[in-house]
């Protein structure tokens, strides 16, 4: 992937780096960056606080950090019908999908990592599997397979079996698939700089919005 492209493509010169997200400052200097963007990949970090902070600490005053990870919502369908199985068939759970971080969450990450100028949304997105295996084979294919270190090592077949049905008795469509949703949510934040624009004091507005409204 770190080659794919031919550097023709590009028209600037581009540098490529092995790198680790929780260890930017390693290969990355301080302050030597205009912009930093990060594209689903910032949700198998395991210090994410610690990721974005390095991440500012790149940025130039005033650039900017432009990511998209997936959100705490994604694959809630089949979390919740692996659970379930789970209890019901070996009397109580383990993780079976890598944890997510909500996205109530990311503006408080954001804030306390000391981006400025804030911007976060959410959109969903909803795909229709035949079945839950189809589901799993493609998150495998994916490098998208659980990696939760306290997992239980395997999970037996009744109980995927059983998953599979509550999947589809909880959350499946009118025409038999089942659908599986993804939460992304990107985020905008700029390191902080003295030129950059700053909220007005609380009550110096001149304009009242019940007289715009």
């Amino acid at each position: 992937m770190l080659n794919r492209d031919d550097d023709r493509e590009f028209e600037v010169d581009v540098s490529r780096i092995v790198g680790d997200e929780e260890r930017l400052l390693e290969t990355i200097p301080r302050a030597s960056q205009d912009a930093v963007v990060s594209c689903l990949s910032l949700h198998w970090v395991n210090d994410l606080p610690g990721a974005l902070i390095q991440i500012r600490e790149v940025l130039k005053p005033d650039g900017v950090f432009v990511g998209a990870m997936f959100g705490g919502d994604t694959l809630f369908e089949l979390r919740t019908s692996l659970q379930l199985a789970e209890v019901e068939r070996e009397g109580g759970i383990s993780p079976r999908v890598s944890p997510m971080t909500n996205t109530s969450d990311i503006s408080n990450l954001m804030g306390r990592a000391g981006f400025s100028l804030l911007t976060v949304d959410t959109d969903e997105v909803k795909i229709a599997y035949p079945s839950m295996w189809e589901l799993m084979e493609d998150l495998r294919d994916m490098g998208e397979s659980n990696a939760v270190v306290g997992r239980r090592p395997f999970i037996h077949r009744d109980t995927l079996l059983a998953a599979s049905s509550i999947y589809k008795e909880l959350h499946g469509n009118e025409d038999g698939t089942i659908p599986a949703t993804f939460q992304i949510v990107y985020m905008i934040g700029w390191r902080p700089s003295p030129n950059q624009p700053k909220p007005l004091e609380r009550g110096s507005a001149k304009t009242s919005l019940k007289d715009v409204l």
